[in-house]
């Protein structure tokens, strides 16, 4: 398994196109990305070259199309900047996260019943 790298906000949304729809030619992820922001293609693509060089997504040739590919997991990059957030943001402390944000949304039925299923499991384990 690769090592994750540190993935800026910018570079999470070219991610987010790559882990859905992938293989894709550069011009298709500009495509895509340009569709949800005013980027330039230019940016898109230096983005994509920077998650290249940081091991995020990988580059094959295809003829004379080069073709992109995540390296690493949309879970795994999950996890690491829920790591890192925790750490910043409340000292590595995973409860007072949980309580912080369930005082600040407003959560539905289902996704409360979804929360207490996951911690009767957890305490069962």
């Amino acid at each position: 398994m690769p090592q994750i790298p540190q993935i800026s906000d910018a570079e999470w949304e070219v991610m987010k196109v790559v882990w859905d729809r992938g293989p894709l030619a550069a011009g298709d992820v500009v495509e895509c990305v340009a569709a949800e922001h005013d980027w330039k293609p230019r940016t898109i693509k230096t983005l994509l070259n920077r998650l290249v060089q940081k091991k995020a997504v990988d580059v094959e040739v295809d003829g004379r199309r080069y073709l992109y590919r995540a390296r690493v997991t949309r879970e795994a990059c999950v996890r690491k900047e829920s790591r890192s957030f925790l750490s910043r943001v409340f000292n590595g402390a995973v409860t007072p996260a949980v309580v912080h944000f369930l005082e600040n949304a407003r959560l539905t039925p289902q996704e409360i019943r979804q929360l207490r299923d996951t911690l009767e499991r957890e305490a069962k384990e």
